[in-house]
């Protein structure tokens, strides 16, 4: 009898210590069985720049199924960004996704030091200290407004060989929100993307003051194509610059090149081709570094600076998307792709770069010579090329 005591005492023994091993692996490993995520959406999925982010959401639910918990508010502005953040970290979650510009955000991360808050950047944030659970990350995007400008210059080429319009009619129209060094930065990749094939071209901007006017955006696209331009981008957050090209088209030939979102089913006619960031890259990693119990910087791929991550072509942060077979030039796909390899490459030098003078639009004695080269997201996600070049880019 004390031989079954002694056996049954032992096998006791036995399984508790594997249960402590497997305990101890999980503690080593550290993963979390679930989680609780919050997004918070500046507009809804209705707009561009909002539907282009939640698509993030779409592959957390798709990698993570059941193990996560997704809440989600819409359309908060930026001064209304206090009461879903604090009601989606009083329901628990663990971590927080934001693609406004709210910086309401960095100031209340530290009342709740056990969610992560990750918001889309806004600023440059180089040297500034920000607390431990709060964290900035953007796409590099110049990027892919420099791709998507060859693609434009390769459309107005083929335009001037056929004699659809002189060289002096190399012109593209830009609708940009504001004077911000992120839409600065933008368009001007746009313009010397174009440039590279077609080294004439010059580019109008107009301004809308707003990031999300559907009728604004519309009405300022509609001018340019008036004033002549023949391609026309955007930095704003609706489909108004798509349409206008649109309608533009069954008198004329003007073209449109996206951002965010693709046009081609919107504009079949008119759409060349789109450049999005890949938010899901940097979400899904965010989320996984949270599963594991590991810091977000150490888990994300992408070039880090502090609590701030970017990334283009290289990460696959950048894509292009839909290049419209029907409407581009012959060729455009290859050139594209050399431009593309160049970047994953890690050769970025060759964007901001050429003899040009470029203005700060807020001092006109700041001026910067792009013949020394200028590289963007070194030190920052957030883009900081601010300066006009004044002899091919018109402000109106």
């Amino acid at each position: 009898m004390k031989r079954v005591y002694i056996v049954t005492a032992l096998t006791c023994i036995a399984v508790l210590a594997a249960f402590l091993c497997v305990f101890r692996l999980m503690n080593l490993t550290g993963k979390r069985e679930s989680l609780k995520i919050g997004f918070i959406y500046d507009n809804d999925e209705s707009t561009p720049y909002t539907y282009n982010f939640s698509l993030a959401k779409d592959a957390l639910e798709k990698e993570y199924g059941s193990r996560v918990e997704i809440l989600t508010c819409s359309n908060v502005l930026d001064d209304e960004m206090e009461e879903p953040l604090r009601d989606l970290a009083g329901q628990g979650c663990d971590i927080i996704f934001f693609n406004g510009y709210s910086e309401l955000v960095r100031e209340l991360a530290p009342e709740y030091p056990n969610v992560q808050f990750c918001q889309t950047s806004y600023m440059d944030m180089s040297g500034q200290t920000v607390p431990e659970n709060y964290h900035t990350f953007k796409g590099e995007a110049y990027q892919g407004r420099y791709v998507s400008g060859i693609a434009a210059g390769m459309k107005i080429r083929q335009m001037i060989l056929e004699g659809i319009i002189s060289e002096n009619e190399a012109v593209v129209g830009f609708v940009a929100a504001y004077p911000t060094s992120e839409v600065i930065s933008g368009y001007t990749a746009f313009l010397l993307g174009v440039r590279s094939v077609v080294s004439q071209a010059v580019m109008k901007v107009k301004y809308t003051e707003t990031w999300s006017s559907y009728a604004q955006e519309k009405s300022a696209a509609k001018q340019l194509i008036e004033e002549g331009c023949v391609v026309i981008s955007q930095y704003t957050d609706t489909i108004g610059p798509a349409i206008a090209c649109e309608e533009a088209s069954e008198t004329g030939d003007v073209y449109f090149v996206g951002f965010n979102q693709s046009m081609s089913e919107v504009t079949p006619r008119t759409s060349l081709v789109t450049s999005r960031i890949c938010w899901e890259v940097y979400v899904l990693s965010a989320v996984d570094a949270v599963m594991s119990n590991k810091k977000i910087e150490k888990v994300v791929s992408g070039h880090i600076h502090g609590n701030d991550v970017s990334a283009g072509f290289d990460k696959d942060w950048i894509e292009m998307v839909d290049l419209n077979g029907q409407v581009a030039a012959p060729g455009t796909e290859e050139a594209m792709d050399s431009a593309i390899a160049q970047f994953k490459r890690g050769n970025v030098y060759f964007v901001f770069k050429g003899n040009y003078l470029g203005k700060n639009p807020d001092d006109p004695h700041d001026i910067y010579d792009l013949r020394n080269g200028y590289i963007e997201n070194a030190n920052t996600s957030y883009p900081l090329f601010h300066y006009i070049l004044s002899d091919i880019i018109t402000i109106e």
